[in-house]
């Protein structure tokens, strides 16, 4: 089993280099907030994780947490830990001052999230979820709403939950039949939601539930929804929990994966009722969820990142030190001397890369349109977010299966075994795909509302830009076959974004048959553009004597071999675009 180190290097290169975090928080105008405390942090964040969280993470696999008469009672440690993570104040990072925040970047709270993700997925959902809700609750609440529940949720008093599924509503929200009847000053809700990750437990004394419901007499559809707030206890004059509400997680999911989170499928009203407040105005609440949805995307994203790392550590450390080579004198070697280990290593170290670069210059936009000085420049870093959303959820996610596959195989027949540890990262990463939107329906929202709805504009800008680092690229001579690659990269992007356009409105099966493979193309191009960018700085710092040079170099080598491994994907990503709909669509349902 190995241990988890955060690699503090690379995420401060990306930071310092990709991001420019010391000018992001400049044109902020945070003065005390600059790459200096981001390291301070980051640090401080990676003991917590290797010390306290990644020890428990075989714990919460082997020891599931178990539905008692007074609820869900956690894992082993797990309350503990949390504790430690809340006296921390690591659930306030990004929180606003107002209620008790420190106001720090997003994208300073990504790099951190990602410690915890590393360190233990299924622990780092409780607070994921509780960033969300924090973020729903603070764009569309009341004010007397938000001075009720953020204190106590920024500080990480409360934990808070996201209720939308149903046993016939999955995607289909417009199938929610969860009922919110008025009475007085709040809601009775009745109606029951499944897949709820932490939905119940005993590390805090509150558990917020943010659900989606139906008032009487609401428009059909998705027009129909509303947003409440529903408290696992009801508060006192004083604020504090109290009577207990009418809502109850009533089973456990047996997962394949992230045991230690527990999953609860939530009763709303057995009995009288449970008493929901709302959120914002009635029928608005699909809107208002999507806050807290866009956020966890980009953090389920970061959660394929972080686990890739987890499985790629202890890869290396088994091929390091795995004897299974012999020479002619009878002396033993190991596994990482043979080529094809090798090869796997560095396929997933150059995959990790590219996934940081790209989670973390994702959330940077988040910031930079948050603190935009005009409204012209807020819609274009918000612009940029949306696209970037379905991108990182989507591809991130789905090349942390290869990654953690290629982890569990250069064990070999070991990395079948649960005790080595390899085969939880494989089990625990499967689930990244599904929730918060399968891949399919990233796909979709990226074809769709992504790059239709605005006649691919956005989508163009992009390509724009990395054409800037292609030209770079290409004025290097050591660069220069990496540029050309990038280049057939970007003019293959364009070249699919042509014939999504010239062929969605002529083929209603066009846009959904080829959007995965859309998706999957424009995440290698992007990957190949932050490589690209990452080779440049890297050369920069060893041209000006800077910075390790040791890990300067290993930058150039892993953004060399994903111009040559993984770019490549493009061209045939694009093949599959150009195929467009007819063999997915020919066969009759019968012939299934």
């Amino acid at each position: 089993m190995s241990e988890y180190k955060h690699p503090y290097r690379d995420a401060e290169f990306v930071l310092n280099e990709l991001v420019d975090f010391d000018a992001l928080c400049a044109d902020a105008g945070l003065e005390d907030v600059n790459a200096e405390l981001a390291s301070v942090i980051l640090t401080e964040a990676g003991k917590l994780g290797s010390d306290v969280l990644a020890p428990l993470n075989v714990v919460g696999d082997t020891q599931h947490p178990q539905l008692a008469e007074n609820g869900v009672q956690e894992s082993a440690g797990f309350s503990e830990a949390y504790q430690q993570y809340m006296e921390g104040g690591w659930s306030s990072l990004t929180a606003a001052e107002e209620f008790g925040g420190q106001n720090l970047p997003n994208v300073l709270g990504t790099a951190v999230n990602e410690i915890w993700q590393s360190s233990n997925l299924a622990f780092a959902l409780c607070p994921l979820l509780g960033q969300g809700a924090i973020e729903s609750i603070a764009h569309h609440g009341s004010d007397a709403l938000k001075q009720t529940y953020l204190p106590k949720m920024v500080s990480g008093e409360w934990t808070g939950t996201m209720n939308l599924t149903e046993p016939d509503a999955g995607t289909d929200l417009a199938a929610v039949k969860t009922k919110a009847v008025p009475n007085g000053d709040h809601y009775l809700i009745t109606g029951q939601k499944i897949f709820i990750t932490w939905g119940d437990h005993q590390m805090t004394d509150n558990v917020v539930h943010l659900v989606l419901a139906r008032v009487p007499d609401a428009p059909a559809g998705v027009k129909g929804i509303s947003l409440f707030v529903v408290p696992k206890f009801l508060l006192d004059e004083n604020g504090n929990p109290a009577a207990r509400n009418d809502a109850h997680c009533v089973s456990l999911e047996h997962k394949l994966g992230i045991h230690g989170s527990p999953t609860c499928v939530m009763s709303f009203g057995d009995n009288e009722g449970a008493v929901g407040y709302l959120v914002g105005e009635e029928n608005k609440g699909l809107a208002y969820m999507f806050t807290m949805m866009n956020h966890a995307r980009q953090g389920v994203g970061l959660q394929g990142l972080a686990i890739a790392e987890r499985s790629y550590q202890q890869a290396v450390e088994y091929a390091k030190d795995r004897l299974q080579g012999t020479k002619k004198d009878g002396s033993r070697f190991s596994i990482i001397k043979f080529p094809d280990v090798r090869r796997m290593l560095m396929q997933m170290k150059a995959s990790i890369e590219a996934m940081r670069g790209l989670a973390f210059v994702a959330a940077a936009e988040i910031d930079r349109g948050h603190y935009a000085q005009s409204r012209d420049a807020a819609q274009k870093n918000n612009a940029r977010v949306e696209l970037l959303t379905p991108i990182v959820k989507g591809w991130l996610t789905e090349l942390a299966q290869e990654v953690t596959y290629l982890g569990t195989q250069v064990h070999g027949g070991m990395g079948f075994i649960e005790e080595t540890g390899s085969a939880q990262h494989y089990r625990d990463a499967r689930i990244l795909t599904i929730y918060e939107g399968t891949t399919g329906i990233q796909a979709l929202d990226l074809v769709g509302r992504k790059t239709l709805v605005n006649g691919g504009e956005h989508l163009a800008d992009l390509l724009t830009e990395m054409e800037a680092t292609v030209e770079q690229l290409e004025g290097i001579e050591p660069f220069a076959a990496q540029g050309a690659a990038l280049r057939d990269a970007v003019e293959s992007g364009k070249s699919a974004r042509e014939w999504l356009l010239d062929n969605a409105a002529k083929d209603a099966a066009a846009a959904g048959s080829v959007s995965v493979q859309f998706m999957m193309m424009f995440g290698y191009i992007c990957g190949g553009w932050i490589m690209g960018q990452s080779a440049l700085k890297a050369q920069a710092q060893l041209d000006a004597g800077q910075g390790d040079a040791e890990f300067l170099q290993t930058k150039l080598i892993t953004a060399q071999y994903y111009s040559e491994h993984l770019l490549p994907r493009v061209q045939s990503a694009l093949a599959a675009v150009k195929a467009g709909s007819t063999s997915v669509m020919a066969l009759s349902e019968d012939q299934f």
